[in-house]
């Protein structure tokens, strides 16, 4: 069975994107969940936030902006998608599969900001996710313990809606 780990952010709410400190920990094989800004009906123009989400250095995320290292991630650019908000999914893997996969090492900091696009009602986000390990070397063992269910995977999600009635 898989262990689900839901930790909705809602971008309409002032708070934690909003502040350099906001930090998500994760383990190597967990799942990043990121949820795009949705509105259902009709959304005055310039209301909607639409979003490029990069990964920057710790530069980058200091001053909210994309350094010439910086990598796309995504984009949110469908507010009024048909069927909900976009969901984006990060693996947090030590080694990807294939060619566009990031590879995370354990013991990292990763930074990530959200740039609003130039018709956009949104500001700039910013998230650290810390990645840590997960014990399962001899070394980690604790003498007199047995560990009878294996590590399972978790998903993490991040969902960034938008609640429209807050902009009206």
């Amino acid at each position: 069975t898989t262990v689900l780990l839901v930790r909705p952010v809602h971008l309409a709410l002032p708070g934690r994107f909003l502040r350099d400190d906001y930090t998500i920990q994760v383990a190597i094989n967990d799942y990043l969940d990121i949820y795009c800004p949705h509105y259902e009906g009709a959304v005055p123009a310039g209301r909607a936030e639409t979003f490029t989400l990069f990964m920057v250095d710790r530069e980058g995320y200091r001053g909210c902006y994309e350094t010439p290292g910086a990598f796309k991630r995504w984009e949110c650019n469908k507010p009024q998608a048909p069927f909900g908000p976009v969901r984006f999914s990060e693996k947090i893997q030590r080694f990807a599969p294939f060619p566009l996969g990031f590879e995370f090492q354990p013991g990292e900091t990763y930074y990530y900001i959200s740039v609003p696009s130039p018709e956009s009602a949104g500001r700039c986000l910013k998230l650290r996710v810390s990645v840590c390990c997960r014990g399962t070397s001899e070394s980690d063992a604790v003498p007199g313990r047995s560990i009878t269910a294996p590590l399972q995977p978790r998903a993490l999600c991040l969902a960034l809606p938008l609640l429209a009635l807050l902009w009206i």
